[in-house]
């Protein structure tokens, strides 16, 4: 991993789950790093961490949905280091639910942050690197940017966006020296697992225990397994990072077999709906 050392770095979403793993295991390579989040307390603690551990870290407050925040961060970090060498546009969210139970707001909330913080950051970053004639800009797609994601409809198609967005870029881009990855990994456990709001419910969301219980382990990629996948893509220049083995199974059987799609989404629906008050498919809700 010799590719990241001293490579001046931005994270978003960096005080947690995968933007945390990035961060960490990128300050072991000896990247120079800033941490960002909205969660504040959450960067400082990561950024400590990686310099207590001998690597070089500072903490910003990033809110990736104000486009003026996150050019200051670019544009600064620049300026201080004389470069910027990569940017992970990891921040995101999700909020699940039948569409019937979603307003507009719960859109708006989660296009401004998994899309518009992706664009907001793309192109800030691009027209600074265009300029230096380098640099690596990495986006956080999804295993749901490229197959349904019923019950997660708005998330998915931020996901679905981010990479195209990722992959029209890339092309652009390389004559211009500025290399574009897009991040698809499958499910990962990360802390969205435990606070995505699920609506239509009820008013008590499942505690963790209730969450760990209906979902084995085995179906969850761990973390910093997950942090070494991105950073040996990124460092081999991919188009598209894609794991772990069950996302790339997905990813061949959406091109090869895509009814088949339709079919687990359908089942997807269906359990989500037994638990759905009111729902005409459950009747011991009504």
């Amino acid at each position: 991993m010799n590719y990241f050392k001293d490579k001046i770095t931005i994270v978003t979403g960096g005080a947690s789950g995968m933007g945390r793993a990035i961060c960490e295991q990128m300050g072991q390579f000896g990247a120079t790093l800033v941490v960002t989040d909205i969660d504040y307390d959450g960067a400082i603690k990561v950024a400590d961490s990686i310099n207590a551990g001998g690597g070089k870290a500072v903490a910003a407050k990033l809110d990736v949905t104000q486009q003026e925040e996150v050019e200051n961060i670019i544009n600064e970090t620049a300026r201080e280091h004389g470069r910027l060498d990569l940017i992970f546009n990891n921040a995101g969210v999700s909020i699940l639910g039948d569409e019937r139970d979603k307003t507009l707001e719960h859109w708006k909330k989660i296009v401004n942050i998994n899309l518009f913080g992706v664009i907001y950051g793309t192109k800030a970053a691009y027209a600074l690197m265009v300029k230096q004639g380098f640099g690596h800009i990495v986006n956080m797609s999804s295993m749901g940017g490229y197959i349904p994601s019923p019950t997660d409809i708005a998330y998915g198609t931020t996901k679905f966006a981010v990479l195209g967005l990722s992959k029209s870029l890339r092309v652009e881009g390389e004559a211009l020296g500025v290399k574009v990855s897009a991040i698809c990994p499958g499910m990962i456990k990360t802390p969205i697992i435990y606070n995505t709001p699920v609506l239509g419910v009820g008013d008590t969301p499942p505690t963790p225990e209730e969450i760990d219980e209906n979902i084995p382990d085995f179906l969850f990629y761990d973390v910093n397994k997950a942090g070494k996948a991105i950073l040996k893509g990124v460092a081999r220049n991919k188009e598209m990072i894609i794991f772990p083995f069950h996302a790339r199974i997905a990813w061949w059987m959406v091109r090869l077999f895509p009814t088949i799609f339709r079919v687990i989404g359908r089942l997807q629906v269906k359990g989500f709906r037994k638990m759905r008050i009111g729902d005409p498919e459950n009747p011991d809700t009504q």
